[in-house]
């Protein structure tokens, strides 16, 4: 592989996906696509006791299916999922890694972040230690629970001695490992990295943390019905899990080894509220800097923009400043936007939301379509954008923008353009 180096186009040229409407890109593209909701009471756990007894759990998933069982057995549920999108991404992208020099190896790399990381196997090393004291506590504990054990992994499982990290920032995780990503290959440090975020923290201490603030739906009575953007009845965010995962490489590379190409990279904009710890800025501040930051590093103007895939959690709050913020951006141009929200689907994936929609940008920009907000009934005055409600829209779709926000008053925007 020929290095890659300054000024160098990054293109995407592999995706993957385990999510709550479907495991495969194919099956979630499909589940997205037809309006479904991964909303159901939790299966998982006994929840009757919690003020929200639902949530948006990936169904019928076999850590088996993508590493052995000594593997699965000393890594936690979110390394699981990370493990298994980024395996379908490297496939589509047709990367081989079994036929590659040691060489080549050296210049793939593997930065993947996670929101909370292993919380699942801490509740349960908590649970142990309380009732047995530190003779029961694994000695995989900790490898098992941090964050950066997923691209770790990764890069052990198919040999990548590239660039490996993790970016952690809530819920604009996913995209700023895809900023790490992209500057790594224009740096010339890596001529691939499969990019991505994972999220396995639907349990106990989780559901509990998030309901405790407040945050969540409380629709127990028709989950399915529960994640609403934009809609004037909206009550909270519905927790969801999985994992998203993009192999992003230079264009010369990609061409010299005739990959197909999904996409183009152009941007991920960053920005902070600088206000509160978890709510918001009410007039979109963070917002309006990373929209405003990423197009003017992608270097294209407002008006081409088609479609965004907006961070839209289904928080009272949320929603109405994001959508001031896209009208305070794009002016008149807002109208001709067609915005929506996956999580009306996925729910929250937290730290793989991010990286789960921005694969459902790409896959929008190659199968122009936006795919629908559900679950729409009663108009918000906030919320006044021309969102793709209900049903999925067929329309030209050359620029797509994909947002993410995180507690702390973390804001990213990344900006994908189709290939052509």
């Amino acid at each position: 592989m020929t290095s890659s180096g300054a000024g160098e186009r990054v293109v995407v040229t592999g995706l993957g996906a385990v999510s709550p409407v479907g495991i495969g890109v194919q099956a979630a593209w499909r589940g997205l696509v037809e309006g479904v909701s991964g909303a159901a009471p939790i299966a998982s756990f006994d929840a009757s006791g919690f003020s929200t007894t639902f949530a948006c759990e990936v169904k019928g998933f076999s850590a088996l299916d993508h590493m052995d069982r000594k593997l699965a057995g000393r890594t936690d549920l979110f390394t699981h999922y990370a493990v298994a999108a980024a395996g379908e991404a490297i496939r589509d992208a047709d990367l081989r890694p079994e036929a590659m020099t040691p060489g080549e190896r050296e210049r793939v790399g593997v930065i993947f972040g996670s929101g909370q990381g292993g919380l699942k196997t801490f509740q349960e090393q908590t649970r142990a230690y309380l009732e047995g004291g530190p003779r029961r506590l694994s000695p995989f504990f900790v490898p098992m629970m941090i964050v950066d054990m997923a691209p770790g992994v990764i890069s052990m499982i198919h040999g990548f001695r590239g660039p490996n990290h993790s970016v952690v920032s809530a819920c604009a995780t996913g995209n700023h490992n895809l900023a790490d990503a992209m500057v790594a290959i224009q740096r010339g440090e890596a001529d691939v990295v499969i990019a991505g975020g994972s999220e396995a923290s639907v349990c106990e201490l989780g559901l509990g943390g998030f309901a405790a603030m407040r945050a969540l739906s409380t629709r127990n009575d028709a989950p399915e019905t529960a994640s609403r953007p934009f809609d004037a009845g909206r009550d909270g965010f519905v927790m969801g899990e999985g994992a998203g995962a993009l192999v992003l490489e230079s264009r010369s590379h990609a061409e010299r080894r005739g990959a197909r190409i999904h996409a183009e990279l152009l941007a991920v904009g960053a920005a902070a509220d600088a206000y509160h710890m978890t709510a918001p800025h009410p007039e979109g501040a963070g917002a309006i800097l990373a929209m405003e930051r990423a197009l003017a590093q992608a270097g294209i103007p407002r008006e081409a923009v088609d479609t965004i895939n907006m961070h839209g959690t289904s928080t009272p709050l949320g929603d109405s400043s994001e959508s001031a913020a896209i009208r305070r951006v794009f002016g008149a141009h807002a109208d001709r936007i067609t915005p929506t929200s996956t999580k009306s689907m996925t729910g929250h994936m937290l730290g793989a939301a991010g990286a789960m929609e921005a694969v459902a940008s790409v896959l929008s920009l190659v199968h122009q379509v936006v795919p629908p907000t559900i679950n729409f009934q009663d108009a918000d005055p906030a919320c006044d954008l021309p969102y793709a409600l209900n049903r999925a829209v067929e329309r030209p779709v050359e620029v797509a923008l994909s947002n993410a926000f995180g507690f702390g008053g973390h804001n990213t925007t990344a900006v994908f353009r189709a290939w052509r």
